[in-house]
């Protein structure tokens, strides 16, 4: 199964078309709401469907977390209640990660084989190689999986760097050898190479090399600032392939979206939008707004003045506030509502900007507001 990606429009190396996969297409830029263990966090699914259909365009592709899925409820159960998509009752295009992120964040034993992991539920102990990364997704049965890969944290030093791209390549290899599911089920390698552009652009033609459906760009957001992280995405992309959908994996706020977008890059995951949602924070067009002070307890305003998601249409700024303060679990709920569909509101107005040719004009609006220094 090839992800072949389809351009639409293009405004300077940005572009605006969409990915062709096993469950449909997926209109790029795109942005990916996490899903984690099988439901985004706070707000269940079928919600999550309904901010799709409300708009003329939504949230096209899931992701969920192979690591956790793989440890609670297991490959196995999710494979005979029907697989990720009936299990979690999505019915859209999904894409599940490989576990490597596990690999930067819980530091565990890498060697040559695989990375052992002791389980965050009960201390377990679990190797976790490349040809059991593609088992375990080809048992979820996502849309795109992905290689495991090795993720450093940065700053690192070059041999570190090194070791990662190298062993990113060699499990890549072993994750191509080991995939069974070839019609249904696209597989996307990662490039490696922190913030040296050298070993980005290296490693970025070391991965095109393998012949994988689609390319992720890993590593980043891990430490770095953006300065440092844009012309390492530019290093990669100059490589990549232009028939095939480009992805960067963690990155989310809205000066860096605008901003890899700028240079070529079509898909985006993070958690931030409802990360901030579940401690009270809100993205608006003026910024990030705290509910939980108490300038709003007898605010009968909505989120944002003009927005039209659910949660501005129902709800006001002092209930809000007054849920958030009695750690009332429906203020996330509301909060991650009205913050993905800012984030779907963000993306529709990057789209447009591309087909318009006026995305440089966007940065600029995006920047004044979320990062009043200018972009590297």
């Amino acid at each position: 199964m090839i992800a072949e990606f389809t351009s639409g429009a293009r405004d300077g190396s940005a572009r605006a078309g969409s990915v062709r996969l096993a469950r449909g297409e997926v209109a790029t830029p795109g942005f990916m709401p996490v899903a984690t263990r099988g439901t985004v966090r706070a707000l269940p699914t079928h919600v999550l469907a309904g901010l799709r259909t409300a708009n003329d365009a939504g949230f096209d592709l899931l992701l969920s977390n192979t690591y956790h899925l793989m440890l609670r409820p297991g490959a196995e159960a999710v494979a005979e209640l029907g697989g990720l998509h009936a299990f979690t009752g999505w019915d859209g295009p999904m894409l599940t990660d490989s576990g490597g992120y596990q690999v930067f964040s819980l530091e565990p034993r890498v060697t040559d084989e695989g990375a052992e992991f002791a389980s965050t539920y009960d201390g377990s102990r679990h190797l976790l190689t490349p040809e059991l990364a593609v088992q375990v997704q080809e048992l979820l049965g996502a849309d795109v999986q992905m290689v495991l890969d090795v993720c450093p944290p940065l700053p690192s030093s070059r041999e570190v760097l090194e070791r990662a791209v190298d062993t990113t390549e060699a499990w890549a290899r072993r994750a191509l050898r080991a995939r069974t599911r070839l019609g249904d089920q696209s597989l996307f390698g990662i490039v490696q190479g922190g913030v040296d552009i050298g070993l980005r652009a290296q490693a970025a033609e070391r991965t095109v090399a393998l012949g994988f459906d689609g390319s992720a760009i890993g590593g980043l957001s891990v430490g770095e600032s953006r300065a440092e992280m844009l012309p390492a995405i530019e290093a990669a992309v100059a490589v990549l392939p232009e028939d095939r959908p480009r992805y960067l994996m963690g990155v989310g706020d809205p000066v860096s979206i605008v901003e890899a977008v700028a240079r070529g890059i079509d898909l985006f995951y993070c958690v931030l939008p409802t990360r901030l949602a579940r401690h009270g924070t809100l993205l608006t067009d003026g910024g990030r707004l705290n509910i939980t002070r108490a300038e709003f307890a007898r605010d009968p305003g909505p989120i944002q003045a003009g927005c039209t998601c659910p949660s501005c249409t129902h709800y006001e700024r002092g209930l809000l506030r007054h849920l958030a303060a009695v750690d009332e679990p429906a203020a996330a709920t509301i909060c991650t509502i009205h913050n993905l569909w800012w984030m779907l509101q963000l993306i529709e107005r990057i789209r447009t900007a591309i087909g318009e040719g006026r995305l440089t004009a966007l940065r600029a609006e995006v920047a004044a507001v979320w990062d009043p220094s200018p972009p590297g």
